[in-house]
This record gives structure tokens, C-alpha cells and sequence, in this order.
């Protein structure tokens, strides 16, 4: 059988979800005007202890599509290193990561592939990321939905600025491989969260690499995905913690495109603005800390990025990377 060129690959990391991927699976198997792309589906299962591996096993038992559905296991607990594996085992020109709980309209290959082919200087496409809550979030709860992987800038294509220092998740980001494959170090310092290790943020430090190596970052709204969100990722026992990671990962993430002899002028003005962040809020916020959740974690987010680089050298990341 001839060797058929691959354009486009879902990349799916996986942890415990055996209950959100058939959803997914059904959203792929309906994607739309995809007849003149060649595309593959890769599960990798981050050392799930549920019945992931055997839902995959009956679906490809009996599956009639020709777009192949592949099973990984990756041992090595993270996002991070789910999401490198599944670049290692892709064949697609592009990389089109979805999360188990992120559930794709049906023409999202077809315009993440057209947009692609559209900009070739562009490295990473995110999608436009719509919430759907179990529950309804606190009225501010705008301030810090981001954060959750919610991405809804408008119906018009941007380019993200470095200047700006902003960057899409990696929910419903696609990636062009060659981009990925140029630009991102093979030791990198955050790999994602998992049980006692809160850091996040890996899918910055990859994109920073990928900005930092000159290729553009977009968002693209006409790929549209739904994003799951359980009644649990809106309590405090979550969010604090969650947000807690988010800022002692942030030097990281800060300083990618800061050349090195500047890096401790650049941090001493970073640690001037995280205090005056600090100050402001307790000023704004300082007698509603603890009734008002999105005003706890903004602080806990700005007192976490003002530890992070302590953190991160007391926990020895400095030197996992370069190991």
C-alpha cells in the first residue's frame, strides 16, 4: 500500500477520560467538507488508570472511516509530554491539539487546514474557545475566564504581538509540525500539572519558543471549539491552586525572549510591577479577599508570579532543563 502524505493530524492527550472522548470521537467523526484532506486521529493516554485504553481498543475494533485512529500511552505524567509525544508520532503537516473535554464544530479541520494553508508564516492558530458551564460562574468571573481556556476575541482573524506578551492555551490550538519541530528545545522546564506538582503553563513556554524563532501566532475564530467546564474547576479548592501554578511558572514563560545579560535588569522590573499589582489590589480588594473568589485568585496569581523564580531554583527546574 503506497505511503499516502498526511496533511492534517488531531492530537488528543488524554488523562482519565474515558467518559468525555466518545463525545469527541462523535464531533470528529462529523467533521465536513474534509474530502480533499488527508488526516489522522492520535489518542495518547498520559497513564490514565480508568478504561481509556479499552474504549479506544473497541472503537478501532470497528472502525469504517478512512481516516486512521491511533492509540498511544505515554508513562510520563504532564500535558507537556503527552503533547511531545504526540508530535513524535504524527505524520500530519499540521498538528491540531484537542483536549478530551473540548468538542470541535464540524467544519474546525477543514478551517483550521484552509487558514494554514493561507498564512505559511504562521507557526500556531488558536481556536475560539466558547465556555460551556456545568454551572454559572460568578458574575466578574470575565476577569479571569481566560485563564480557563476561554478564548472569544471576536469574529476576526489577529496576530498575536510579542510585544504584548499574550498567548492562546493549547485547547483547540493547531500547530504547523515544522514550526514545532524548529523551534522547541528538547528539554523544556514546564511539563504540566499533576499530582503535587501545580506548575503550568507548558503551552506558553512551546509557543514563546515558536515566537521567539519568528513564526506567528493567530487566532483564528473560525475554528470553533466548546469547552467543558465542571462545576468543580469553579470552586476555591481548585482555583487557588490552579492559579497558584499559573504565576510560579510565569518567569519561565516571562523571560524566553529576554537575552540573558538583560534577564536580571528585566526581572527587577518585573518584581517592581508585580508589587505594585499586589498593593492595588489589597487596596481595591483587600476587605473581600475572602468571600470573593475571582478576587483571590487574581491575588494569589500576582503573589505566586512575584515567588517564581525562588520557586523554581529551590525546586532544582533550572537545572532539570538543562540536564
Amino acid at each position: 500500500m503506497m505511503n499516502t502524505q498526511i496533511d492534517f493530524t488531531i492530537a488528543i492527550p488524554t488523562y482519565n477520560g474515558a467518559t468525555r472522548l466518545p463525545e469527541l470521537l462523535t464531533r470528529l467523526q462529523n467533521q465536513i467538507h474534509t474530502e480533499n484532506i488527508n488526516w489522522e486521529i492520535i489518542i495518547v493516554d498520559n497513564n490514565s488508570n480508568d478504561d481509556t485504553a479499552k474504549i479506544i481498543q473497541n472503537y478501532q475494533a470497528n472502525w469504517p472511516y478512512s481516516f486512521p485512529l491511533k492509540y498511544i500511552f505515554e508513562p510520563k505524567q504532564g500535558a507537556g509530554y503527552a503533547r511531545k509525544r504526540a508530535v513524535q508520532e504524527a505524520r500530519g503537516k499540521y498538528i491540531g491539539f484537542l483536549d478530551d473535554d473540548n468538542y470541535p464544530e464540524s467544519t474546525w479541520i477543514k478551517n483550521a487546514y484552509e487558514f494554514g494553508e493561507k498564512y505559511p508564516q504562521t507557526g500556531a492558530f488558536a481556536s475560539q474557545i466558547h465556555p460551556q458551564w456545568e454551572v454559572e460562574p460568578p458574575e466578574n468571573f470575565q476577569r479571569i475566564a481566560p485563564f480557563l481556556a476561554i478564548t472569544e476575541r471576536g469574529n476576526q482573524a489577529l496576530l498575536y504581538s510579542p510585544k504584548s506578551k499574550l498567548l492562546p492555551p493549547s485547547a483547540g490550538l493547531v500547530v504547523r509540525r515544522q514550526a514545532w519541530l524548529e523551534s522547541i528545545p528538547k528539554n523544556s522546564i514546564l511539563n504540566g500539572r499533576i499530582a503535587g506538582n501545580t506548575l503550568t503553563s507548558e503551552d506558553l513556554e512551546m509557543l514563546g519558543y515558536m515566537q521567539k524563532s519568528g513564526w506567528e501566532i493567530w487566532y483564528n475564530p473560525a475554528m470553533e471549539i466548546y469547552h467543558q467546564i465542571p462545576a468543580w474547576r469553579l470552586t476555591r479548592e481548585y482555583l487557588i491552586p490552579f492559579f497558584r501554578g499559573i504565576g510560579l511558572s510565569r518567569y519561565v514563560t516571562r523571560m524566553i525572549d529576554v537575552k540573558v545579560i538583560l534577564r536580571p535588569l528585566v526581572y527587577i522590573l518585573y518584581v517592581i510591577n508585580d508589587v505594585r499589582k499586589i498593593l492595588i489590589h489589597l487596596w481595591k480588594y483587600g476587605l473581600v479577599i475572602n468571600t470573593d473568589l475571582v478576587a483571590a485568585c487574581e491575588l494569589q496569581l500576582y503573589i505566586s508570579s512575584l515567588m517564581s523564580p525562588f520557586y523554581l531554583w529551590s525546586h532544582g527546574y533550572f537545572k532539570k532543563s538543562s540536564s
